[in-house]
């Protein structure tokens, strides 16, 4: 079918959002053009795909606009041709959306020269001030020729949409056949919502796809004002208020080790200086482990023996047998894991907020390092792309689409697979050390054990041994040993690779889950410990000579200040974690928890209790965690323990709900420069 013979709205449609798209980029182009820094310039392939990223958020923006269209203009009283009503109601509509999205334009453009960000929801902090904002307004830009093209511009798209309508409807059309008008239809509708979809993957397009750059600027010119406002507005409920970190900033700044003390600018950076020992810089992969519960793992003394490959590697490196995450959830231990910073965000996480997407990482202070990213499946789960690349320079990100090994489930290719096709990459790296993440997921409902396995074979388990010490199944009782075979067969593999004596290797859960754990102490039931508590493993060849365990309390926040330490890397840690190898600190070792909600519940974990708090401050409560009744709120009998674990609970909530909008990598390095003028 040609084009002059489709259906009038199919064609008004085509047109239209075809001119809009155009008018969006143009409009992204004096973006660029006026705010771009010839010092700092985007690379052309940057550049590019910023563009290119772009135009599918204004696609999908337009598409949204005129979905009513597509839905309603045809239907008879209201119909967009052949009928006046119809005409003059959707182009007030089109018109209106218009300067909606103008007005968005304008704001945007304003704010950025005012505070060198896209417009976001944090705008709404001006109105709680309006006279004030106004005359600020008013006396920064020019507001009368301003609104003057403003109302031009929105006359101008009002005649041209009301003369194109018009001349559409002037083509006479023959009719076309029933069937053919169908076909056209439905498989315009199809493209038209993969068009709101966004990409051709299993995630659609989201903000975090606009921060795949670790230049500012490039993922500033990708986004869209009113998506991006939308999206931002969706994720400003949890707020700080400094008088109140500053109340707590003595015991934080202590807990903390910060040598330099500043409570008026609240700073909790501390600059470590590397051990010169190592001559040859380790490479480090940092394995993260689907739902690896500590009380799943043979290292538990779980009858079931599910992870023997992994005790074996625990008994030769540095276990910490008390290693606890702050939450459960997989998006909220990565970002926990690469910023330091508790997940404190309520409804969502904090790696789909796009108002905190810029992070200080150590992982950057491993300079001259390559740095990768493997997951099986897309990294727009969780929206962590926009985290992680956004963040970690230079960061090499392969997922589904970057390996030539089949797609089994849901979560992309076997973590066998991905294993293998880590190594393949890594054992290629000769030339620079590597710093490199390995996220496993087949842990997972629905528990696909892929036929090429490496001789893995399913043991037929009684259910009821299976519920008794930690699984919810048979079948995931053996994908829990399937991901320990894995572990297994990755290790045994690269035992033949130039790089595997000079590796740290780190093994940690993402999280646990509430499950029965009979095996264990009470305490990791009652108290719901099984939630948070996981293995962490460090394993080095070139490093470790003989095997050790930890029995002190420690923090998945911790992880990146103790890999860098044991690598003997200098870095700047300006969050939450400390060494575990520090002997320092041994005498202030908690792990903070959350249980997130409407009114979290806080917990902090200590060598003998169990401290609980709502965030309003109710319903304190002081476990001992090896009492034969953990259960019990011994507040009243240990009151001096209680108050002081109240008040670093709270203090660490209080201050990951700051932090985390003041650890941007700017702001972190001008911090250092006051700390070391």
């Amino acid at each position: 079918m040609k084009f002059k013979h489709l259906p009038r709205l199919i064609r008004f449609l085509l047109i239209s959002i075809l001119a809009n798209i155009l008018i969006l980029t143009v409009m992204r182009f004096i973006f660029w053009n006026v705010f771009n820094s010839p010092n700092d310039a985007i690379p052309s392939i940057i550049l590019l795909k910023s563009f290119y990223v772009g135009a599918k958020f204004d696609l999908r923006l337009l598409l949204i606009i005129n979905l009513p269209l597509l839905t309603f203009a045809w239907i008879k009283p209201i119909a967009i041709f052949g009928s006046t009503l119809g005409r003059r109601l959707w182009t007030g509509y089109l018109t209106l959306s218009f300067m909606t999205v103008l007005l968005f334009y304008f704001v945007d453009f304003g704010y950025y020269a005012y505070l060198e960000t896209r417009l976001d929801a944090t705008i709404v902090r001006f109105f709680y001030n309006p006279l004030v904002s106004l005359n600020m307004v008013l006396e920064s830009y020019p507001v009368f020729w301003a609104v003057i093209l403003f109302f031009l511009l929105s006359a101008a798209y009002w005649v041209i949409t009301n003369l194109l309508i018009k001349n559409i409807n002037r083509v006479t059309l023959a009719a076309p056949g029933v069937l053919k008008k169908c076909v056209v239809t439905t498989l315009f509708v199809f493209i038209y919502l993969c068009g709101v979809y966004g990409k051709i993957s299993y995630y659609p397009l989201r903000w975090s796809d606009a921060f795949f750059s670790t230049h500012a600027f490039a993922s500033a010119l990708s986004l869209n004002p009113v998506l991006f406002f939308v999206d931002t507005f969706k994720n400003k409920e949890v707020q700080y208020d400094k008088e109140t970190v500053k109340n707590y900033y003595d015991t934080i700044s202590n807990f903390l080790g910060v040598a330099h003390k500043d409570k008026e600018n609240l700073n909790f950076k501390r600059v470590i200086k590397g051990n010169s020992n190592n001559i040859k810089q380790p490479n480090v992969v940092m394995v993260i482990l689907e739902s690896f519960a500590y009380n799943k793992t043979s290292l538990s003394g779980n009858p079931l023996n599910p992870s023997p490959f992994f005790a074996a590697i625990a008994k030769d490196g540095i276990l910490f047998n008390r290693f606890y995450t702050p939450h459960g959830g997989t998006a909220r231990s990565v970002f926990t894991a690469v910023t330091g910073i508790p997940d404190i965000e309520m409804v969502k996480t904090s790696s789909r907020n796009p108002l905190i997407v810029e992070q200080h990482t150590i992982i950057n202070e491993f300079k001259g390092y390559e740095k990768l990213y493997f997951l099986g499946g897309s990294s727009n789960w969780g929206e962590i792309r926009g985290l992680l690349s956004h963040n970690i320079k230079g960061l090499q990100v392969f997922e589904e689409g970057s390996y030539s090994s089949p797609r089994i489930d849901v979560w992309g290719i076997s973590d066998m697979d991905l294993f293998k096709e880590a190594n393949i990459i890594l054992s290629k790296k000769k030339e620079k050390p590597f710093f490199a993440i390995i996220q496993t997921s087949g842990n997972h409902r629905p528990y696909t054990i892929p036929e090429d396995n490496n001789g893995f074979k399913s043991i037929p388990a009684e259910q009821e041994l299976a519920l008794k010490y930690g699984f919810r199944s048979v079948a995931a009782y053996n994908s829990f040993r399937f991901m320990d075979h894995c572990i297994g067969s990755f290790m045994d593999t690269i035992k033949k690779e130039d790089y595997y004596n000079n590796t740290i290797f780190v093994f940690f859960g993402d999280h646990g889950l509430v499950r029965n754990a009979a095996h264990m102490h009470k305490s990791e039931d009652q108290l719901l410990l099984t939630r948070y508590h996981v293995p962490f493993v460090l394993y080095a060849p070139g490093l470790i000579n003989e095997g050790k365990t930890y029995d002190k309390v420690a923090s998945e926040v911790d992880v990146l200040p103790t890999i860098a330490s044991l690598a003997s890397i200098p870095y700047v840690n300006s969050t939450f974690g400390k060494d575990l190898l520090d002997k320092k600190y041994d005498d202030m070792r908690y792990a903070f928890t959350i249980k997130h909600r409407q009114g979290p519940e806080l917990g902090l974990i200590g060598d003998q209790f169990y401290f609980f708090i709502n965030a309003d401050k109710t319903n304190r409560r002081l476990h001992r965690i090896y009492s034969d009744i953990p259960r019990e709120n011994v507040i009243e009998k240990f009151p001096d323990v209680a108050g002081k674990m109240e008040h670093l609970c709270l203090g660490i909530f209080e201050t990951a709900k700051y932090i985390r909008f003041h650890n941007s990598p700017k702001e972190v390095a001008g911090k250092v420069e006051l700390v070391n003028p």
